[in-house]
């Protein structure tokens, strides 16, 4: 079973349009109803884990979110960019291109995080760093 939908509640993004998306049923700290980010399409998004996308937090692009990753705040993931395993990508933070962020990682405040980069681990990238 499907954990989300993508509802007609649209935005566009740098000319992409992007759908907020509403929880199916509950898992993690997320209950059945709740609204979450905005997404591009379903692919930006696991249906599997406990993964999700919080507030105003936008996935798209090739940009995918797995496993118990949580983008949260005003946080954009996109290109080609991963967020996965326990990571959590937040505030205004910005992961894209072909990035990675997983493990236990932490990417917050202004930070960006891109190219080819990858933060893993209990790694912190946090206000100003890019």
């Amino acid at each position: 079973m499907s954990k989300y939908k993508l509802t007609e509640e649209t935005k566009v993004v740098e000319g992409v349009t992007l759908h907020r998306i509403q929880a199916l049923k509950s898992f993690g700290d997320v209950t059945e109803g709740d609204l979450g980010g905005w997404l591009e399409a379903e692919r930006n998004l696991s249906h599997l884990g406990d993964c999700w996308v919080y507030e105003d937090a936008q996935v798209y692009g090739n940009a995918c979110v797995s496993g118990n990753a949580g983008v949260f705040g005003n946080a954009e993931v996109f290109g080609n960019a991963e967020v996965f395993g326990d990571a959590c990508v937040s505030g205004d933070a910005w992961v894209y291109g072909d990035a990675g962020v997983w493990g236990n990682a932490w990417v917050f405040g202004y930070a960006w995080v891109y190219g080819n980069a990858c933060v893993y681990g209990n790694a912190e990238v946090c206000e100003n760093a890019n």
